[in-house]
């Protein structure tokens, strides 16, 4: 059984990013109790500080009476010299309908359209391509 999504949420996605999400988690084992939220943890097991490669994703969604919202999408990267360690890089906060890049700061809903796109399209990409493991968390 699909999750239904609410769509109409603060930033339009593609339906093939629902079709990521259906996807995984349709393929992972459901637990015997009622669901409220759910993270999907997007992984490259090579990326490295030193190396590079993909980098992770997560995405959290909360239950709110029959349909699924997103409350945020966060792609993490490996920042700092001598200590490195993950950060968040792109942050996309459908609650506060705010989007965070690392490089460029914070910035509102009406001003992140092409990031978002950008990100998210590289995302479905890496996916389809088979980089990522993936673990989901039923809460």
């Amino acid at each position: 059984m699909n999750l239904q999504f609410n769509k109409a949420q603060a930033f339009a996605l593609p339906n093939t990013f629902y079709n990521v999400l259906n996807n995984e988690y349709i393929n992972a084992p459901l637990p015997g109790k009622a669901i409220t939220a759910i993270t999907f943890n997007f992984s490259d097991p090579n990326y490295s500080a030193e190396t590079g490669g993909y980098h992770p994703v997560e995405v959290r969604l909360k239950k709110e009476n029959d349909q699924w919202n997103i409350v945020y999408v966060t792609d993490f990267s490996y920042q700092g010299r001598t200590f490195p360690e993950l950060v968040k890089e792109i942050d996309i906060c459908f609650i506060t309908k705010q989007v965070f890049s690392l490089f460029a700061g914070g910035s509102v809903r009406q001003h992140a359209g092409n990031l978002i796109q950008l990100f998210i399209n590289n995302f479905i990409e890496y996916y389809k391509s088979g980089v990522f493991d993936v673990q989901v968390t039923f809460e």
